[in-house]
Formats: structure tokens, C-alpha cells, sequence
């Protein structure tokens, strides 16, 4: 019921155009048939008769805005096909663009049809951003073949087309496989509709041929490029080095960026870190440090995710000492350490072995307000405490808590079963498990966790070293 009575109150008011442009007729009739006899026209008719010369509410920029403010597409269209019923009356182009926009948008794909067969039939002088919208809607609503078809309407329409179609209506069709082949085939006939592809063309077609394991069309692109003196630009090179790189030709990839740097291009920091976890996946761990202190030679500064995919690569190779010296590189060069750094280190040297190391970097991270993964800490207090390193497990568990970080109960039992002489295990998880839920805040000291705690981790401590 509302949308009728919305349709009827549309109605009514284009039939008060239709009434007031009749009363100007008949006023306009009057005058002249008094111009054309011997009695002078009254002054208040010609008042009148200028009044209504002036814009009136059936103007085409008053149907435009009509129809610009309705939310409802199909009253806006409404609005639009009763105005045609006034006589005499032309839409404005504008009127047609923002019509066409509101249907497409609404997927009424049928009437933005009809309005654009209109369009052609009663040549308006059409823009060419409107068929970049409509391409733009097809694309968005999953429909290439009605894309592609309305880039061949621009055609029909004898109007130039522009970089700005054939990258448009390419990028749409290669979002599909099975439009790829159709979108080469339209890339290699574009000038004969009179435009050549561009760098962008170029790009959008060799990206899509590397996603889809066809690599080596990717390549014969980017060489034709250059005999037709269209240069690459960065993005060229960045899309065949990920595609080597995915196909696990690092060192080609490696070779591509030499070549990149002759020719004077400037890499971004995506291509780096492409080849740099290209390189650690196939463990070319000396090559992908060398790379990594080459980029600041090179204008490119290293930052926060080049540093980490080096240190977790040597990390994962058991050379976490290595990764030491990365880490430290990172501040002499601006760039702070963050959780990633730190988790990745301190784990592999746990894997290692160097508790002692791990136990530094630890410090070191909690200083800094970073919170070490509860099972990274119960991994370092475990191997602390096997090889006899109680009084630093305890140390490490003491740092967490003045820094508000609460350790687990399995932690806790890590170290107080080494420290103290006991007869029921379990009596002493429980305990532990009460005092996990007190609040720990910030500089709590380990002796003020828990009434029972003091006394294991103070009284039995000592005694355990007298013995």
C-alpha cells in the first residue's frame, strides 16, 4: 500500500505540470489574440503570462531532482515515464545518467537497457563516464559477458574510447577464468577500436596469467611490452618476480631484481619482501641477509616485517644466534623490535638450548611492555629447571609478575617441585590454582602472591641450599 500511494502522489504531481503548463497556453493564447486584434492587452495578463514564463516545476532540471531524491528506483522511473507524457517535454541528458545509475544500481538491468536503447535512438550526446558506471555495476553485480557487451556499446555509440574502458572492462573479465582467454583476445584487438593498451593493460593481463600458472605468457607479455616501447613500471617487475617466486624460481626472481636495478627502477618494499621469504623458504639464508642489509644502499629501508621474516627464518634453520645479530641490526638501523621479534627469538633459542640467552631477550621484551605467550615462558622455567637453573626460573617468574603477567599453574609447579620437599603433589597444585586467581598488579612481588607461597619459595629455597 505505501509504494502505491508513494506512485500516486508522484502522479499527482506530474499532472499538476501537465495543468500548469496548459494554463500558460491558454494564457499565452490570450495575449496574442489580443496583440493580433485592436484591444490592448490588460497589464495583469501580461504579468501573468511573464510570471509563467518563468522556469516551472515541469522543467527538466525539476524532474531531475525529483527523481534524484527518490530512494525507490522504480517510483524514480515512474517520475520519469510520466513526465513524457506532458506534452512537448525532453528530458535532459543528466536526467537520464542519474536514472540509468539508480537502475543499475538497484540490478533493474532491463530498464537501464531500455533507457540506454533510448538514449541512442533520440542521439543525446552521451559522456563517457556513464558507460564507465555501467561497466562498473556489471563487474560489481558478477555479469562479465553484459560488461564486455557494454564496452562494445560504447562503439555503437561513435564515441573514442579511453586507457580508462579497456583497463576497466580487462580487470572485470580476468576476475573470472573462464574470461581470461576473451580478455587477451579483446587486449590484442584494442587498436584496432583505436586504443592501445598501456602499462596497466599490460600488468592486468600478465598478473592474471601468473595467478593462473601461466607464467611463461606472463613473460612473453612483459618482453612484447618492450618492442611496442610501452615501458614497465614496478608493478610489472613485482608481478613477474611473485610469480617466479611461487613457483620456487627464487634465483630467477633474484636475477629479475638485478636486471630491475640497471635500468634504474627503485624497488618497493613488497618486491623485497617477496624475495626475502622466497630466499628463507628455500633456506638461502646468507643471500636473504645480504639482500636485507643491501636495501638501505639501495633507498629502500628495511622495516619491522623484512627484519622479522629473517630472524623467523634463521630461527627455523637452529640458527638463532644468527637471528641475534639481526635483531640488534634493527636498532642501530631505526627500526624497533616488536612481540613478533621477540616470540620468534626467544623461542628458537629455547629450541636451541641457550636458556640463559632466552632468558635476556625475555627481560629485555618485558622491559619494553611486551608479553611473552604463557607457553614460551613455561617452555624456558621447565628447561631452566631441569638443568638446575632454579634460582633463574624463579627470576623469570618474579620479572612477570612486577610487570603483570601472570604465569600458569603448570609453570608455578615447575619450579616449587624442585625447591621443596613434598609429600602431596596434588594438595600443592590446588593451592597453586587458589592463588592463580588473586589479581596480580603490577610490581606484586612473588612472596606477597600467597600465604603458602613465601614459605616455598623462601624457606625451602634455603634449606635446599644448605643441603
Amino acid at each position: 500500500m505505501l509504494v502505491v500511494a508513494r506512485i500516486l502522489y508522484y502522479r499527482s504531481r506530474v499532472h499538476l505540470i501537465a495543468r500548469c503548463h496548459s494554463a500558460l497556453l491558454c494564457s499565452m493564447a490570450s495575449i496574442q489574440s489580443q496583440l493580433n486584434g485592436t484591444q490592448k492587452p490588460k497589464d495583469e495578463d501580461v504579468q501573468e503570462w511573464r510570471h509563467r514564463q518563468e522556469p516551472l516545476i515541469d522543467s527538466p532540471a525539476r524532474i531531475r531532482k525529483l527523481i534524484v531524491a527518490q530512494s525507490d528506483p522504480l517510483l524514480a522511473k515512474e517520475i520519469f515515464d510520466l513526465a513524457l507524457h506532458h506534452p512537448n517535454f525532453r528530458h535532459s541528458y543528466a536526467t537520464y545518467h542519474v536514472l540509468i545509475i539508480k537502475l543499475g544500481r538497484a540490478r533493474h538491468f532491463d530498464f537501464m537497457e531500455s533507457l540506454l536503447s533510448s538514449l541512442k535512438c533520440q542521439q543525446y550526446v552521451v559522456s563517457s563516464s556513464l558507460f564507465s558506471h555501467i561497466i562498473k555495476i556489471y563487474g560489481e553485480a558478477g555479469l562479465p559477458d553484459r560488461a564486455l557487451k557494454t564496452f562494445y556499446t560504447i562503439i555503437e555509440f561513435n564515441m573514442k574510447l579511453s586507457h580508462k574502458h579497456l583497463n576497466q572492462i580487462l580487470e572485470i573479465l580476468v576476475a573470472y577464468v573462464n574470461f581470461i582467454q576473451p580478455a587477451f583476445d579483446l587486449f590484442k584487438e584494442a587498436r584496432f577500436y583505436g586504443v592501445c593498451p598501456n602499462t596497466k593493460s599490460y600488468n592486468i593481463l600478465m598478473r592474471a596469467f601468473s595467478l593462473n600458472d601461466k607464467l611463461s605468457i606472463a613473460y612473453s607479455l612483459f618482453n612484447y611490452m618492450l618492442k611496442r616501447d610501452v615501458l614497465p613500471d614496478v608493478e610489472s617487475y613485482r608481478i613477474l618476480m611473485q610469480g617466479l617466486c611461487r613457483k620456487g624460481q627464487v634465483n630467477r626472481a633474484v636475477d629479475l631484481l638485478e636486471d630491475m636495478l640497471n635500468k634504474g627502477f627503485v624497488p618497493d618494499t613488497l618486491i623485497y619482501t617477496t624475495l626475502l621469504n622466497s630466499l628463507c623458504r628455500k633456506k638461502k639464508l646468507k643471500e636473504a641477509y645480504k639482500l636485507l642489509s643491501r636495501m638501505k644502499v639501495k633507498d629502500c629501508n628495511p622495516d619491522i616485517v623484512h627484519y622479522n621474516t629473517v630472524i623467523l627464518g634463521f630461527c627455523r634453520e637452529g640458527r638463532a644466534h644468527d637471528a641475534c645479530k639481526v635483531l640488534s641490526d634493527m636498532s642501530q638501523n631505526g627500526c624497533l623490535p616488536n612481540l613478533v621479534s621477540y616470540r620468534a627469538l626467544v623461542s628458537g633459542l629455547c629450541n636451541q638450548g641457550k636458556y640463559a640467552d632466552a632468558k635476556i631477550y625475555i627481560e629485555e621484551m618485558l622491559l619494553k611492555g611486551f608479553s611473552p605467550h604463557f607457553s614460551l615462558v613455561h617452555v624456558l622455567v621447565r628447561n631452566l629447571c631441569s638443568i638446575g637453573l632454579i634460582d633463574e626460573a624463579s627470576k623469570v617468574l618474579e620479572n612477570l609478575l612486577q610487570h603483570g603477567d601472570t604465569p600458569v599453574a603448570e609453570t608455578w609447579l615447575e619450579v616449587i617441585s624442585r625447591v621443596c620437599v613434598v609429600d602431596d603433589t596434588g594438595g600443592i597444585a590446588n593451592n597453586i590454582k587458589e592463588v592463580m586467581k588473586m589479581e596480580v598488579k603490577p610490581y606484586t612481588k612473588l612472596v606477597e602472591v600467597g600465604a603458602g607461597l613465601q614459605e616455598y619459595l623462601t624457606n625451602k629455597l634455603s634449606r635446599s641450599r644448605k643441603l
